[in-house]
């Protein structure tokens, strides 16, 4: 739940870093104060399901992690996300996929690939071994 203000944060400035003729309309929102807020003990229910509200916030640094880097790809002047919310995105989308990704994946390159935003390499789908098989991970 920590690092949903920080992600938040992250891509928020990465956006209002963003050049006029990038990107023109505003963003925010009142979440990064909401979940400031918010117990993260609490049970909430979304889409049928119960959970805490860490937990429910900390999936949005999985969500959020892998839209940031979309934006970083196709606007490179954009901030990156920051390696705080890179490494536990890359952790809950080890525990979705059953399997960690080889040390030898970035955890920006995990998440890409993980996510089919980028094809692996050979050499990356040798290191992936069966995980490979497996991939895209639909997240939703």
């Amino acid at each position: 739940m920590e690092l949903f203000s920080p992600s938040w944060q992250a891509l928020r400035a990465a956006v209002a870093a963003l050049p006029d003729e990038d990107f023109d309309q505003p963003s925010g929102s009142a979440a990064g104060r909401a979940a400031a807020l918010a117990d993260p003990a609490l049970r909430v229910s979304t889409q049928d399901k119960v959970l805490t509200a860490g937990d429910y916030l900390s999936a949005y640094v999985l969500e959020w992690t892998p839209h940031h880097l979309d934006l970083t790809a196709h606007l490179p002047s954009a901030a990156a996300p920051p390696a705080e919310t890179l490494a536990p995105a890359r952790t809950a989308l080890e525990r979705i996929a059953g399997a960690p990704f080889p040390a030898s994946f970035s955890d920006e390159a995990a998440l890409r690939v993980g996510t089919g935003r980028r094809t692996p390499t050979d050499a990356e789908r040798a290191a992936l071994g069966g995980l490979a098989a497996n991939l895209p991970l639909v997240l939703g």
